[in-house]
């Protein structure tokens, strides 16, 4: 099939994440070989161009590495994903190992992404609440990992109060297991309280063949226009990537967070602009941490984040007034009609602190991969 180079730009090392490369031939899945190692390479079709993903072996800073490509037959599906129609869910198993579920039922306000299966097989997500809220937890509307808006149009697509409105999903675009990634990708409609559409979301979930230790979950979300223009209005209520970590992981129970600045503490990480954030504690006797990436092309790149002591953890560009705690600053965005608004995120679930999983390195490489080329 060819030969693929890797080159490693001489600043850091490279390892357990995906790089891709664009390709011409590549439509199944692929071997790729250097000497004695040996993994899988996956294809992928991306606006019209198609790629092999792959996640090689560990390559120091400065290395280059050729691959020689071979057609794999029928790989095994490492990433594993398996919809339960009947109970409006759809599981993630990576190497057989249960990770996660996107949960998309009608009964559900919104779907979400719960649970989340970190180090040391521990959740690192809060358990949402039951119908009614029994538990009478705070905050109920935090559920997994979500996305949501409290203003849209006049809308609240962020609480589960009286009035609120939804995001109903409509049908899956996408359901891929594969030996290097697995993809579910849902098309949902945000609707008023009547049931009005408001504006078509996308959501593409990629979870890549990576150990319980250093788990990678990349999140496209594309809002569109469809039904005339769209004001996203200043409110700190909103996270287009939203989070609810275990309780024992809040920074009021002993977790810390730490902000691409140096921040550390809600004090200094609440309502300000970072490239990333991190969140860990501790599990039953396992350090953990949950890492968000903000993306370079992402609108208002950095994001501002909307993390609490209390465990949510959002990444919010609209709620400058009060993040500012200036009301003449607006974070208000208006998207015109047919258009659209793509935001990419990463999600970094690691074994270990912030230090000791090497966050801030893993974001650069995530914005300053390795270059990977075919030679055809």
């Amino acid at each position: 099939m060819g030969e693929l180079v890797v080159k490693n730009n001489g600043n850091r090392p490279f390892s357990n994440s995906p790089l891709r490369a664009e390709t011409k031939e590549m439509k199944d899945a692929a071997v790729l070989s250097a000497g004695k190692e040996e993994f899988y390479g996956q294809a992928e079709t991306d606006a019209g161009k198609n790629y092999v993903v792959f996640i090689p072996h560990a390559i120091k800073a400065g290395e280059e590495v050729k691959y020689t490509l071979k057609t794999a037959g029928e790989a095994p599906p490492a990433v594993k994903i398996t919809e339960k129609k009947n109970e409006g869910m759809v599981d993630v198993f990576v190497n057989e190992q249960f990770f996660a579920s996107y949960n998309y039922s009608e009964k559900n306000v919104r779907p979400f992404i719960f649970p989340v299966i970190g180090p040391g097989g521990k959740c690192v997500l809060r358990t949402p609440a039951s119908e009614g809220n029994p538990e009478k937890i705070d905050h109920k509307h935090h559920r997994g990992i979500w996305v949501a808006h409290g203003d849209t149009n006049g809308t609240d697509n962020w609480s589960e109060e009286e009035g609120h409105g939804g995001t109903v999903h409509k049908k899956f675009v996408e359901l891929t297991s594969g030996p290097v990634f697995g993809r579910i990708h849902s098309a949902s409609d945000w609707v008023t309280n009547k049931g009005k559409k408001i504006l078509e979301e996308e959501r593409v979930i990629t979870v890549y063949n990576l150990p319980e230790e250093c788990r990678i979950i990349d999140q496209k979300t594309t809002l569109r226009a469809s039904e005339g223009e769209v004001v996203f209005r200043d409110t700190k209520e909103s996270g287009l990537l939203s989070i609810r970590l275990n309780p024992v992981m809040e920074e009021e129970k002993g977790g810390i967070m730490v902000n691409a600045c140096g921040g550390r503490t809600e004090a200094e990480c609440w309502g300000k602009r970072a490239e990333w954030c991190d969140y860990c504690g501790e599990i039953e006797g396992v350090k953990c941490g949950i890492a968000v990436f903000d993306n370079p092309g992402n609108l208002r790149f950095p994001t501002w984040w909307h993390i609490r002591g209390y465990g949510l953890y959002t990444a919010n560009f609209f709620g400058l007034s009060d993040f500012t705690g200036d009301k003449k600053i607006s974070g208000t965005y208006i998207l015109p009609t047919g258009q659209e608004m793509t935001l990419c995120h990463r999600i970094y679930i690691h074994k270990g602190h912030t230090e000791e999983s090497r966050v801030a390195e893993r974001y650069l490489n995530f914005i300053f991969p390795p270059a990977a080329e075919m030679k055809q």
